[in-house]
């Protein structure tokens, strides 16, 4: 692994200087990519990247917060025809 000093964008006002570990292999794929794209440099990638990471991370933790909320949501009666539904259609599996 090699260490690169890069730039990456906070905002399109302001930039921030950071270090990250990247791969030789990590390295020239986003070299590809940035050049694929006419890009002088991979910076804008890696804010991509961070950006959809970042969004993908809040978005998994909504959904576990609301399958959360719905523990004991199911009466007892309710829960177990469910169960008995499942146990069903898994013994008709092949």
């Amino acid at each position: 692994m090699i260490a690169i000093d890069m730039h990456v964008h906070v905002d399109h006002a302001r930039c921030m200087r950071t270090t990250i570990d990247l791969s030789d292999e990590q390295r020239a794929r986003l070299q590809a990519l940035a050049i694929r794209r006419r890009q002088k440099g991979f910076s804008a990638i890696v804010q991509e990247a961070v950006d959809r990471y970042l969004d993908e991370e809040t978005t998994r933790r909504d959904r576990v917060k609301r399958a959360l909320a719905l523990s004991g949501s199911l009466d007892d009666e309710a829960a177990d025809a469910l169960e008995a539904s499942v146990r069903s259609i898994r013994e008709s599996w092949r």
